[in-house]
């Protein structure tokens, strides 16, 4: 169990330690009042006195902790074995129907200890039940009263020590079993992450590799149209060689962008407020088929990492592939800024997605488009995440399509 778990484990044992101590004020009051029975209340009270201080005492430490290592959790059992072995030793030792309870601390270690702290718990509890045996003060026989004779009180005794031992049992395993259950989840979680994560790390790696065997023949298509445009005797052949080359323009800055070493001074000084536009523009320009209709704009957002670039272009392929897939070429794209924040929506017109399959995948290569990659939003999601933003997807409000929203943060110059 790490710090954090043992941390809760404690608060568990606090919240169980007050249940001790109103329960045995509770049956000091009925034992010694209306049943009649002779206890030593001096000691048995100071018992439940100093139970409560130190209770008292771990509760504001818990507080101001932010973890607990083992020795903590040890000392936390060690002191309640102590404090039932002082209660049962002066109210009837071995025959205290309660003494059963020494198996309790046994059981809570078996889940918040490891092993040679488990077995130092194990004998300090058989320990404290051989003193309270051995030790012991015993109680004068009982007869008559509410429960007629010793034996008929004995009886009930055990009646209630079943009713106190399910009751803890009850509430600190259902406990245990409920933050065990959150773990797991964020244990797969965080599997599937690292899945995902060696994933990109490999495909970037490829990425790189290709990005360097495409800048050879780039080079080469790029000589080809240039010496074409010369050629060109009219205005449309001009007209296409300019926009072909344009293209290859496009095709060679995000072969080199992948090509490139990603340093930190590279991300800072690339793709500003101002740069978003021209990420638009390119993108229209190798999509000029698509009605992109905007709304706002990046002025004023301040800097933006360099993901976010490539974020929005694969944001909008997705949509304009979306549309496409419907027969519908028109995409919305809304840009809104603050002081801090970059806000972002796309909207297609597509069929819009399945509710039987996830909403973010977080496996690469899962997708439901017929010549999909399955690589969009499991990039685009791993980027906002990595951005410190949050990244939606929900139905259009109006009409067929999907709406993506994300949001990061900005950094402003001094």
């Amino acid at each position: 169990m790490d710090n954090r778990a043992s941390l809760s484990f404690i608060r568990v044992l606090i919240t169980l330690r007050w249940l001790a101590v109103a329960g045995q004020a509770g049956t000091l009051w009925v034992v010694s009042g209306p049943m009649g029975v002779a206890l030593p209340l001096l000691p048995l009270w100071g018992g439940v006195a100093a139970l409560a201080v130190f209770n008292l005492f771990v509760s504001w430490r818990a507080r101001t902790r932010q973890e607990a290592g083992e020795a903590v959790v040890f000392g936390h059992i060690l002191a309640d074995i102590i404090s039932l072995t002082w209660m049962i030793a002066f109210s009837g030792g071995i025959e205290n129907p309660f003494s059963s309870l020494f198996l309790l601390p046994i059981a809570l270690s078996i889940l918040a200890l490891p092993g040679r702290w488990l077995w130092a718990a194990a004998a300090a509890s058989l320990l404290g039940y051989l003193i309270s045996a051995l030790f012991a003060r015993e109680l004068h026989h009982v007869m008559g009263g509410m429960l007629g004779d010793a034996f008929s009180l004995h009886k009930a005794g055990m009646l209630v020590n079943f009713l106190v031992s399910a009751l803890v049992v009850l509430l600190f395993f259902t406990r245990m079993a409920r933050e065990w259950r959150q773990s797991e989840h964020e244990i797969a979680q965080l599997r599937e992450k690292f899945t995902r994560d060696e994933g990109i790390v490999a495909l970037a790696t490829h990425a790189a590799s290709v990005a360097h065997e495409l800048n050879t023949p780039l080079g080469t298509l790029t000589l080809m149209v240039e010496d074409l445009a010369s050629e060109a005797r009219t205005s449309e052949q001009r007209e296409d060689a300019a926009t072909m080359k344009a293209l290859l323009d496009v095709c060679r800055d995000r072969v080199r962008e992948l090509a490139a070493p990603a340093d930190a001074k590279q991300f800072e000084q690339s793709f500003k407020a101002a740069d978003l536009e021209r990420v638009i523009e390119r993108w229209q320009l190798v999509r000029p088929t698509v009605d992109l209709r905007r709304t706002g704009d990046a002025v004023g957002a301040g800097h933006l990492d360099a993901a976010v670039g490539h974020l929005l272009q694969a944001l909008l392929n997705n949509a304009a592939d979306a549309s496409e897939q419907a027969g519908v070429t028109r995409v919305d794209l809304g840009i809104h800024t603050t002081s801090r924040t970059l806000q972002v929506s796309i909207r297609d017109y597509g069929p819009g997605f399945e509710h039987s399959q996830p909403i973010l995948p977080g496996t690469l290569f899962r997708t439901a488009k017929p010549d999909g990659l399955g690589i969009g939003l499991v990039l685009s999601h791993a980027t906002v995440e990595r951005l410190g933003g949050t990244l939606s997807m929900q139905p259009a409000q109006a009409g067929p399509g999907v709406l993506v929203s994300f949001e990061v943060p900005t950094v402003h110059a001094a």
